[in-house]
């Protein structure tokens, strides 16, 4: 639930609120049955506040009943609780209940997308007599399915992100009209968000695979950010820019927020773990536990990114890559609720999300974004995919303690021209990147050059990029030129291995 921490009582609303509702309201006056209209807002604009004043306009007005819809249990109670303050006659469609006796006793409903599913199959609720529909979190496939079931009703689905979670079930295709709302930018500038530092660590992601859903495995995620380094990388991060301040970290797997967690515990800070397999009883602890614990580290999983509202957070850790623009919107707005001794935030990106979606309060086309998504989402995969060629996992775990596995030859080679220095730099400088990855995981000179032997694939690719900078060059020569390469980066471990143990040889006899 997007509750606005600064609006306490029915009837206190903000301008751009009020001026928003006008907007709505007038679209609902002449709005014919089956007419669906999507309303965006940031997280943090007080979005349940919003459609609860529509609720309780269109009882009003139009007599008829309202359902307000939500893809999670806890949205269903804290929405109810919202209603109620407002003098909303209202029931929660849950699991326990089966059948509404007394309908006169209630002029709104609120339902779990499932549960409302259930319920219509087994013939125990009539959507006919609903006249209006608000869908909360709008931007989640499973509402788009239910909407057929209401064809009588006019919808309203809420939103900060105006983009389909499938990208096959584009939200134009749902919704007939979009309605935008004050924008982050300006929410920050009137102080009702907190305004953002934001400091990006550039993260190698080339280990990284995508899954069915188009965002990255959770597998994968795990062994990158389980690694030595990224930990590391992690805690460096945090002691720099946020140390002793309220931190949320969000992870893409439970393996690696445990990790995460123990790591902070090692340091000496307070710190716990979140997810949605630990009990309700258990989660509702931790969360008391991070609300009243000073300089409190929670390091989570997914459940955090709705229906979650702690305006004492001061740093949040995007300690991920995601290709969700919605979701990347729903972490960082965590840290976003202002307080009157909390003006700014920090965001901590450890997964090329700013580079990829650009800076959270930087203006976005919502309407383009509604009217073409597909331009966007393929925007945002070749934003990914240009991060880098495919580097296996199973490369990448033999080098712990190598942050940056990647060197831009074409960025080098712009570099060298530019410079009036001979292309070939560019190639002494990609050996000498990669005979210090093999040295640094190394205690030995064989074992080092057993490393450089499994960097096979990546030296080709390196090569054939050079051979791109260079133009129309023969296989010959770059045959050649690997073969080369490979002869150069062995020779370089070995030298520079050789003089360290001489060094430390004279060390020991002074």
């Amino acid at each position: 639930m997007e509750q606005d921490a600064h609006v306490s009582k029915p009837g206190n609303l903000y301008p751009y609120q009020e001026r928003d509702l006008n907007i709505l309201f007038e679209k609902l006056k002449h709005a014919p049955a089956g007419r669906r209209i999507l309303y965006q807002l940031p997280t943090g604009g007080g979005k349940t506040r919003i459609f609860s004043e529509i609720a309780q306009w269109y009882i009003t007005h139009h007599h008829q009943k309202v359902i307000v819809l939500t893809h999670r249990i806890e949205l269903c109670s804290q929405t109810a609780t919202t209603l109620k303050t407002m003098q909303i006659r209202n029931k929660i469609i849950n699991s326990t209940v089966r059948r509404i006796r007394d309908k006169s006793a209630h002029d709104c409903y609120v339902a779990m997308v499932e549960t409302l599913r259930n319920r219509l199959k087994q013939g125990l609720f009539d959507p006919s007599s609903i006249g209006l529909v608000i869908i909360d979190e709008a931007h989640h496939n499973a509402f788009q399915k239910l909407l057929s079931k209401f064809p009588n009703a006019v919808v309203i689905g809420v939103t900060a992100t105006p983009l389909s979670s499938n990208a096959e079930l584009p939200m134009n295709k749902s919704y007939h009209e979009l309605v935008i709302g004050e924008s982050i930018s300006s929410l920050i500038r009137q102080r009702y968000l907190a305004k953002p530092a934001s400091w990006r660590y550039d993260v190698e992601l080339n280990s990284l695979k995508t899954g069915n859903q188009g965002d990255f495995t959770i597998s994968t995620s795990d062994e990158l950010y389980s690694s030595k380094a990224m930990l590391e990388l992690l805690l460096h991060a945090y002691e720099t820019h946020s140390k002793n301040k309220k931190t949320l970290i969000f992870n893409n797997g439970i393996f690696t927020s445990r990790n995460v967690c123990k790591l902070f515990q090692d340091a000496g800070y307070p710190a716990r773990h979140l997810d949605n397999r630990q009990s309700a009883a258990e989660r509702e602890e931790i969360l008391k536990w991070f609300k009243k614990t000073k300089g409190a580290v929670l390091s989570s999983v997914s459940i955090l990114t709705t229906g979650f509202d702690e305006p004492s957070v001061q740093t949040i850790i995007l300690n991920r890559a995601t290709t969700s623009l919605t979701l990347y919107h729903q972490m960082i707005g965590r840290g976003s609720r202002s307080l009157p001794k909390k003006k700014n935030f920090t965001i901590i990106d450890l997964g090329n999300n700013i580079d990829r979606f650009g800076e959270w309060d930087a203006p976005v086309d919502w309407q383009l974004v509604f009217d073409q998504p597909e331009l966007y989402t393929e925007r945002v995969q070749n934003q990914s995919a240009g991060e880098g060629h495919v580097i296996s996992s199973d490369i990448r775990s033999k080098f712990p303690n190598t942050l940056q596995f990647s060197f831009d030859i074409q960025a080098a080679h712009q570099q060298a021209v530019a410079d009036g220095l001979k292309p070939m730099v560019v190639i002494r400088d990609a050996i000498r990147q990669q005979a210090l990855m093999c040295i640094e995981n190394s205690e030995t000179i064989p074992q080092a050059l057993e490393l450089a032997d499994e960097l096979d694939q990546e030296i080709q690719w390196r090569v054939k990029q050079y051979g791109k900078c260079l133009g129309k060059v023969t296989k010959n020569y770059t045959d050649w030129l690997v073969s080369d390469y490979k002869s150069r980066l062995k020779t370089l471990i070995q030298k520079i291995m050789q003089r360290d143990l001489i060094k430390k040889s004279k060390r020991r006899a002074a």
